[in-house]
């Protein structure tokens, strides 16, 4: 082979890989927790194959085409072993892969076995392979309207065990959620941590692994299972995680993960935080202002002064006064819809002269509960 030849070679073998780096993963919460019972390389063709599915205008006949370019460059196969290589991932797919799905319904759980690649074609003469999904995987993979996870197929190229991938997936699934709720809100403060910071049982995670019967000593699968995964997705994605072991009794009930994105530097060399971490930091800070400034202005404010039911060490704290306005304030304009300022002030009397002990720190809680107890009477004595 002539040098030009090489270069160009690795010129085009560069701008794939580009490419690649691109491109995003979406599956369903449920596929991710599923039994994947396949090795690294039918599931790593997998996420391939899922990364060229346009959720928006899902394939026609479930059918997907990568060129044996984009193969080669994502499992970093040399030249002289990649078509052997490639026929034996793809026969090897398709004999033992399939996931194994349990979702939770109405009644109880519901279980399928689905092979998720039955077919593909591919010739010695054309790039071009042909990938056509079964219909039954279909649905995780193009049904995403929630309960859903995106990851880098960047990230998958660089794992090289089974685990790994299986567990980047997961903690995938939970800082997603943690990213999710940060910036929309809907969650407690504490519910948003746990997303950065999950829990799983070993019962689960050896479910998830597929290692119920293996690795019995917990030496062993802490070892597989744990540590050299994690070494793996800490040097080669954009996460960093550390574990804390908790102990039920004298043995490892559960596993509770850390994870942080990794910094990147910019041009001038500073490092900085996560981006989406830190626009949803600034946006709720933005909210949380705004609220404040609207509770400040607010007659429910001075009514709540009035009755001692609000002090004024209290009117500086931001979360309290936020509180208000997001969540009392607006049962209170329904109160007064039903029955005129003078019935909010009467409901605020009633709940002064009440008075019922409560934590300083709880107090749009506590007045919260006493109008949404309030508000069915009230709604129920108009009909």
């Amino acid at each position: 082979m002539s040098i030009i030849t090489k270069i160009e070679k690795n010129k085009k073998r560069v701008q794939t890989l580009n490419e690649l780096s691109k491109r995003k993963v979406v599956e369903h919460n449920s596929l991710i927790t599923s039994i994947a019972k396949m090795d690294k390389t039918p599931l790593k063709m997998f996420e391939l194959a899922v990364s060229c599915i346009n959720t928006e205008e899902p394939p026609k006949d479930h059918t997907v085409y990568l060129s044996k370019e984009e193969l080669f460059a994502f499992f970093k196969v040399a030249d002289n072993d990649k078509h052997s290589r490639f026929k034996q991932a793809v026969e090897n797919m398709q004999k033992q892969a399939f996931f194994k799905i349990k979702e939770k319904k109405e009644h109880g759980f519901e279980f399928e076995n689905i092979v998720p690649i039955p077919y593909v074609k591919w010739t010695d003469y054309h790039d071009e392979v042909t990938i056509r999904f079964s219909p039954e995987i279909m649905p995780y993979l193009i049904n995403l309207k929630k309960n859903f996870t995106q990851h880098a197929l960047s990230d998958i190229s660089e794992l090289n065990s089974k685990y790994s991938i299986i567990l980047y997936r997961w903690l995938s699934m939970n800082y997603n959620q943690y990213e999710h709720y940060s910036y929309k809100g809907g969650r407690r403060e504490e519910q948003v941590e746990d997303y950065r910071n999950p829990s799983i049982s070993i019962r689960e995670l050896r479910e998830m692994t597929d290692t119920v019967n293996e690795f019995k000593r917990f030496y062993d699968f802490e070892k597989w299972i744990l540590r050299q995964p994690l070494e793996e997705i800490n040097d080669h994605t954009s996460f960093n995680v550390t574990y804390d072991k908790v102990k039920k009794g004298r043995s490892i009930d559960s596993i509770v993960f850390h994870i942080t994105k990794k910094r990147r530097v910019d041009d001038n060399g500073y490092k900085l935080e996560d981006e989406t971490y830190q626009k949803a930091k600034v946006q709720k800070e933005q909210k949380e202002n705004l609220l404040y400034a609207e509770a400040m202005q607010s007659k429910y404010t001075k009514l709540l002064l009035e009755h001692f039911l609000l002090s004024p060490y209290e009117m500086t704290d931001p979360a309290i006064m936020s509180g208000l306005q997001k969540n009392v304030y607006p049962k209170y304009d329904e109160l007064k819809d039903l029955r005129g300022l003078e019935g909010v002030k009467n409901h605020l009397s009633y709940v002064s002269d009440k008075k019922e002990p409560y934590s300083k720190g709880n107090i749009a809680k506590y007045l919260k509960k006493s109008i949404d107890q309030y508000l069915p009477t009230v709604k129920r004595q108009d009909i």
